[in-house]
């Protein structure tokens, strides 16, 4: 069919379009070829490595398989004693022709290949602790957390974290019988007798926060929302969401500011004979959730008065009790960033509404940073550069007050967008909770939440993920949880693999990366974010990275090479163990899928779904040579994939 291949002018330099990898999946093997500018060719074919193959220009020839002018000629041994040519032409970005092994033709169409991501770590240069940002985690729903899956969520919880992990709930100062619902929960902590007295009852508040201790969790406060009884508008009271005009009576300022401080004094008093000084001396007391919208339906003055009078009692119950707030919507916007400033400055210099001296006490600064997602031609889009604005604006605003520029800063709620209970069945842009986007995002958010710190100087203390589990809900339905009847979600994993890096924080650079200011700017629209965050401590190195982008489309892998340097030279061999997140690994939503989505799995598939649901390695661990105080290593990594390399000496 083909005759033999003409004559050949002498070896010459090839054209720049020509010299790079390339690769070529044939019928029954795979093909990568790289061309240097000097005409040499390295590669292979198959399992067979090219031997000095080189590039020579060809005059014209015809076949059956080739019609057209072929320009360039392949040739060279292979590894299994094979020779081989290949008659080549450019045509647009790609070469084409045929190639022959042992004069079989094969159509050859080789495509230029993706040029790996060059991420280089030197453990060598510490830009600071890696601090447990991530362990702080909360819900509206506070009646879940003592159900048998939330008892089993805030275990794992702990379980992962290095220090305690500090959950932050709604509703625990809320009149009821402590019946759960979506967005809505009691404890039934105040009511009055007919004549106006208090009654106290911490039943159910007890039970809540004995799960947390219990599993060596602890609270992080939320006091929050106004009992019925103390409710200057208190009809209708209760909420039956999904309804908008429904109740509103737990959202307003109190009728009795005293009663409402002897509350909180006793509420202190209480968790101090229950659980301890020591103990409770590490909470934080945070007043509200969002005062600047629908959770406060007060003036911020009657706010600032509320936090006059809470602040007053925390500290009267315990003197070096924790306090703090406000606890807004994100500063990005104007709402946010108004009630956060006139809230510092009443701290700051303000009139205390309690001692009638200026300024009040305040322990800790907190507001919320959201991102967005929606619906864009056809797919979900993310906005993770809404909730890193949020960030920077926060940070800016607190360091406009020197008084205040010192202080711990907990992002109480830092989210990908603003409705937990929101499902992807009713919002199909919220998907993207269920698998590996979520995780991919939290990763990128992580890093540049530390990055936001360093530049602002700021003392970032936490970033709480408003997630947890939903109860009598279908499986995977899409709400922002950590985990669906049970079975932990791709999120958890990545909660998990931060919960082992340990030590300070090291320089990382990337040939993938965007970098901070270009998503501030623009989001993560066009190239895909391929970063990592790096730890140095004794005797372990661990490198995070992920393959982020705002957009929820299908991609190739992202060939990476990932350098670590910065190991002792005496250490000649280094313990390699290699995680990931990705469709195929700890990922038990793909797993439900292919059992066909079950929403009554059988003991032995909700068995492989919990197990589906756990950390999982890569490759099994291995011991690799250092050479010169660095290993090296290569993978492919999915689009919205994490892999964490930790690597042991």
């Amino acid at each position: 069919m083909f005759g033999m291949p003409p004559l050949m002018t002498p070896a010459f330099r090839p054209p720049r379009d020509m010299v790079g990898t390339w690769e070529a999946k044939l019928t029954t093997m795979d093909a990568v070829f790289t061309i240097n500018p000097a005409a040499s060719v390295s590669g292979r074919i198959g399992d067979s490595t090219v031997i000095g193959g080189r590039i020579v220009y060809n005059r014209s020839w015809f076949g059956q398989l080739v019609h057209w002018r072929t320009e360039y000629l392949m040739v060279g041994k292979l590894s299994k004693g094979d020779r081989f040519t290949a008659p080549l032409t450019m045509r647009g970005v790609g070469l084409e022709g045929a190639l022959f092994l042992s004069q079989q033709p094969v159509e050859l169409k080789l495509a230029r290949a993706q040029q790996p991501v060059e991420i280089r770590v030197d453990g060598e240069v510490r830009q600071g602790p890696f601090r447990p940002i991530f362990s702080y985690f909360g819900y509206d729903e506070p009646n879940y957390t003592y159900s048998a899956n939330g008892k089993k969520l805030i275990g794992e919880l702990a379980a992962l974290s290095p220090v305690p992990v500090q959950i932050r709930a709604h509703h625990l100062l809320v009149t009821g019988d402590g019946t759960p619902a979506l967005k809505w929960g009691s404890t039934n902590a105040y009511t009055e007798d007919a004549g106006g007295k208090p009654v106290y009852d911490w039943t159910i508040l007890d039970r809540i926060f004995d799960t947390y201790i219990n599993a060596n969790a602890r609270p992080f406060v939320e006091i929050g929302f106004m009992p019925e009884a103390l409710s200057t508008n208190p009809e209708p009271y209760t909420r039956h969401y999904p309804k908008p005009d429904d109740g509103k009576g737990w959202s307003y300022p109190p009728k009795d500011y005293a009663k409402w401080a002897e509350l909180v004094r006793r509420w202190v008093v209480h968790s101090v004979e229950r659980y301890g000084k020591a103990e409770v001396e590490q909470w934080s007391w945070e007043l509200w959730n969002e005062p600047d919208g629908g959770y406060w339906r007060g003036t911020p003055e009657e706010y600032d008065k509320l936090y006059d009078y809470t602040a007053d009692a925390i500290k009267r119950a315990l003197p070096a009790a924790r306090v703090g707030g406000p606890g807004t919507t994100g500063p990005g916007g104007a709402r946010g960033a108004t009630f956060l400033k006139q809230f510092l400055e009443h701290c700051a210099r303000g009139a205390n509404a309690v001692t009638g001296k200026r300024g009040a006490a305040l322990d800790f600064i907190s507001f919320h940073a959201k991102g967005w997602t929606l619906m864009f031609e056809g797919h979900a889009r993310m906005g993770l550069d809404k909730n890193l604005v949020d960030v920077q604006r926060g940070l800016e605003l607190v360091n406009a007050f020197p008084e205040f520029r010192a202080l711990p800063i907990v992002l109480s709620e830092c989210d990908p967008e603003g409705c937990a209970a929101c499902s992807a069945r009713l919002y199909p842009q919220n998907a993207y909770r269920n698998g590996t986007m979520y995780p991919s995002y939290t990763a990128a958010s992580l890093s540049n939440i530390f990055k936001l710190a360093d530049r602002y100087k700021s003392n970032v203390a936490g970033m709480l993920t408003w997630a947890f589990e939903f109860e009598d809900q279908p499986y995977f339905e899409g709400f922002r949880t950590l985990a669906t009847n049970g079975i932990d979600k791709p999120i958890l994993n990545l909660f998990r693999m931060a919960g082992l890096m340990h030590g300070d924080r090291v320089k990382v650079e990337s040939s993938g990366a965007l970098g901070l200011d270009a998503i501030l700017e623009s989001g993560v629209h066009d190239a895909a974010d391929i970063d990592g965050l790096a730890t140095r401590a004794d005797r372990e190195m661990a490198a995070l990275v992920w393959n982020y982008h705002d957009d929820d489309l299908p991609a190739d892998p992202a060939p990476v090479h990932l350098a670590l340097a910065g190991i002792p030279k005496t250490a000649a061999r280094v313990l390699v163990e290699h995680y990931r997140i990705d469709d195929e690994h700890s990922n038990a939503y793909t797993a439900w899928k292919q059992m066909g989505s079950p929403q009554q799995p059988s003991p032995e598939q909700y068995a492989r779904l919990e197990a589906a649901g756990e950390l999982q390695l890569l490759e099994s661990p291995q011991w690799l040579e250092a050479k010169d105080g660095k290993v090296e290593m290569r993978f492919p990594l999915p689009r919205h994939a994490v892999s964490l390399v930790r690597v042991s000496w």
